[in-house]
């Protein structure tokens, strides 16, 4: 395990024929994908402190801008870090951003989801960036993973929600033979394994997801291989239930605080792509991890300052409240102690075997099944070691 970790870490990718370094390669069915939403493909870019308007919070749209790589802080200038506006990323962060972290250097701030630094990464945009796991492949050449600082855990997994009262939609996204489960007609019924029987037969459907690189639509594929939607829609996460809801789409694949507040939309968790992959696999999930731009930053002292940051968060969490209240989207405080509760975690400190484990897992299955291209973390590597 300490070798696969050095090689994730490290962070060498075997170029595999046929995988061009931009394709989005995948196994059998491919629906058809589509950006929408709210202009520039729902890109939204903001920085610290945010404007206020009626007493919330408002971005800044990039409006087009393009994000190019830093100098480095080791030139003299700020370390650039690109994070998510969610309070885990902000909780985590605020003590590196507000340079509280004693030796780090002072840090230019960036907000934007995570289908937007998927993207950046890969121009090498930042010094230090949130993406997702689902994105590694296309980034571990250009960047070290940190082993702190992401988001990877148990019971946080993306949900695939439907309108439960939306008698019409395609195939009446039927389960056939299903047995009902005693005691628990509320929840989802967790799959057996990828292609088992009592699957939810999204085939026709129109499926909104929060991007097309996220860890949410790995899992999704993988889970859907054997029925595939008929398209999917790129759109800004904060539109999916809405959208849904309103019909626009058949379902929606969420994260994050959308755990806690479906069904104020009047939506169904049709499968919870968490407890499928936990139950499949024994392993967390990998959501959003850190990287580090190789050239611009040590690794070694980048994973301290945010081991840190995350021990300041822990130890006074008062601390960071104003900050994070400002920049979770009008999120009620219930809700945002709810979240920072489940996606800021042991592993968030330190990924450890079970962290690197399970981002092999979801890797190596990735590749095999041709939706990413094979890293050295993956099936070629893993599993011969």
């Amino acid at each position: 395990m300490n070798r696969l970790r050095h090689q994730l870490e490290r962070g060498h990718r075997t170029r595999s024929a046929g995988n061009a370094a931009h394709a989005l390669p995948s196994a059998g069915h491919v629906p058809s994908v589509r950006r929408g939403g709210g202009g520039a493909g729902g890109t939204r870019l903001a920085r610290w402190p945010p404007a206020r308007r009626n007493g919330s919070r408002s971005h800044r749209a990039c409006h087009g801008r393009t994000c190019h790589p830093g100098r480095g802080y080791g030139e003299g200038v700020a370390l650039s870090l690109a994070v998510s506006p969610c309070p885990n990323d902000t909780f985590v962060f605020h003590a590196l951003v507000h340079g509280l972290v004693p030796g780090a250097p002072p840090v230019d701030v960036t907000y934007a989801d995570v289908d937007v630094t998927n993207t950046a990464a890969e121009r090498g945009a930042f010094d230090l960036v949130k993406v997702s796991y689902a994105a590694l492949p296309w980034l571990l050449d250009d960047y070290h993973l940190l082993p702190c600082g992401g988001a990877l855990g148990r019971g946080c997994g993306p949900l695939v929600l439907t309108r439960g009262d939306h008698p019409d939609r395609p195939n009446d996204l039927d389960q056939p033979d299903r047995p009902e489960r005693p005691g628990r007609p509320d929840q989802p019924e967790r799959p057996e394994r990828l292609g088992g029987s009592g699957r939810a037969d999204l085939s026709g459907a129109t499926v909104a997801v929060p991007g097309d690189r996220t860890t949410a639509y790995l899992l999704f594929r993988l889970w859907a291989a054997d029925r595939p939607p008929a398209r999917i829609e790129v759109v800004p996460f904060h539109e999916i239930m809405p959208g849904v809801a309103a019909g626009r789409y058949d379902a929606g694949l969420v994260i994050h605080e959308a755990r806690f507040t479906y069904p104020r939309h009047g939506l169904t968790a049709l499968v919870d792509l968490g407890e499928w992959w936990e139950a499949d696999t024994g392993l967390p999930i990998p959501l959003g991890a850190i990287l580090a731009r190789r050239g611009a930053v040590d690794p070694e002292a980048a994973a301290g300052w945010i081991r840190e940051s995350v021990r300041q968060a822990w130890a006074d969490p008062a601390a960071s409240r104003e900050y994070v209240l400002a920049h979770a989207q009008e999120m009620e405080p219930d809700v945002v102690d709810r979240h920072i509760g489940l996606y800021v975690n042991d592993f968030t400190a330190d990924l450890g075997d079970a962290g690197f484990a399970a981002v092999e897992a979801l890797l190596g299955r990735a590749a095999y099944a041709g939706l990413v291209p094979q890293t050295s973390s993956s099936l070629a590597t893993a599993w011969t070691s």
